[in-house]
């Protein structure tokens, strides 16, 4: 009866550890990278085995003295730091600027879309030619370069151009690729856009 209890108590254990794929210190959300159902659209499974590790969507200890609600983008190391408080922060694995479209500064969100159209800006069509059909806007769906999701960032100027985005190329995490703007895993930028508020203060180290 003994062995028996123990042998269940074993086994719950290793359930809890492998649903909240726990790790000391973080908390891992590997499991919510599942196919899912989105206003109409079906994204697809990340195969998020095949995702670093250290990229896939965890709380994690962060000092900062930044309110909770704000972001931090650290360019170097590929992560995105949603300050919770606390000394956390939810931890996301990102995509940023290829050489020579790299950018540092401060920045608020002024606007949310959920499945955005995409506009390429001129200079990106006088680059690439073949992006001119869609000047006047790519519409929203799995192959949409704005993902499932977009935040707009505004400065002094204005609209600087660049956003918080999701993007249907998981596998471009962790690398410089995009032209300026910050790119995350579809699932990921849904996770974000419910934590973050239109007005929250971006920092992009």
């Amino acid at each position: 009866m003994r062995m028996k209890s123990f042998a269940i108590v074993a086994a719950l254990a290793l359930s809890t550890a492998i649903a909240g794929c726990s790790t000391i210190g973080s908390q891992i959300f590997t499991n919510n990278y599942g196919p899912m159902t989105d206003a109409g659209y079906q994204l697809p499974r990340i195969p998020i085995e095949k995702v670093p590790f250290k990229y896939r969507r965890q709380i994690v200890s962060y000092d900062t003295g930044e309110k909770p609600g704000t972001i931090v983008v650290d360019t170097q190391n590929k992560f995105l730091y949603f300050v919770m408080g606390g000394g956390e922060a939810m931890r996301y694995g990102i995509g940023v600027g290829r050489e020579g479209f790299e950018w540092r500064g401060t920045a608020r969100i002024a606007a949310k879309r959920e499945w955005p159209t995409w506009t390429p800006p001129s200079a990106m069509i006088k680059r690439q030619p073949e992006l001119a059909k869609f000047a006047g806007g790519m519409e929203p769906g799995l192959t949409n370069p704005l993902g499932a999701r977009a935040l707009y960032l505004f400065n002094k100027g204005g609209d600087s151009g660049y956003r918080l985005h999701g993007s249907p190329e998981w596998n471009s995490i962790g690398k410089a690729m995009s032209s300026g703007c910050i790119r995350l895993m579809n699932q990921d930028i849904i996770d974000l856009y419910d934590r973050t508020s239109v007005g929250a203060k971006v920092i992009v180290l």
